[in-house]
């Protein structure tokens, strides 16, 4: 019979779960960046693309703060499930559907959420350690929001192609 994981080992599986999300959300949001250019919305998702990747480097070295190895085969993982969701049927097979930003958009979106919850949890829970800063979780947990909103309106503009001129 194994021994039941400890309190840091716990932490150490749910960073690294956190950290493969968070490369896959900064790949992501550098493509949805790049792939709309062009519009309106270049300029906000290169500052969002900017601002994700901040956010995991504030997660590594948070990680490092705390004592917690980066685990590689997590973000395998995590760039293997990034990969197949680039398979995903969108209407067309070898150009890009205006679906693609709606789909992207709403991953985008939950991955920032998940990611708002994780600097809340690590506020609450570790708040005290004299290790972790809790007025920089706090501005993570602001940054988190302000993403969100973001991303909200960007695909609720991206969802007119699901009845355009409505």
């Amino acid at each position: 019979m194994t021994a039941p994981p400890t309190g840091h080992r716990m932490l150490t599986l749910y960073l690294n779960n956190h950290l493969a999300g968070a490369e896959a959300g900064t790949r992501r949001a550098r493509r949805l960046a790049r792939t709309r250019s062009g519009s309106d919305a270049g300029r906000p998702l290169r500052q969002l693309a900017a601002d994700i990747a901040c956010d995991e480097a504030s997660l590594r070295r948070l990680m490092r703060e705390l004592g917690v190895p980066e685990r590689r085969p997590y973000a395998w993982l995590g760039r293997a499930g990034e990969l197949a969701g680039l398979l995903k049927p969108n209407g067309t097979l070898l150009r890009r559907s205006p679906l693609t930003d709606l789909v992207e958009l709403e991953a985008l979106r939950l991955g920032v959420v998940g990611k708002r919850q994780l600097w809340a949890v690590l506020a609450d829970r570790l708040g005290d350690d004299p290790r972790v800063d809790p007025a920089r979780l706090g501005e993570l947990v602001d940054r988190a929001d302000r993403q969100a909103e973001l991303l909200e309106e960007l695909r609720l503009r991206a969802a007119g192609v699901l009845a355009p001129g409505a």
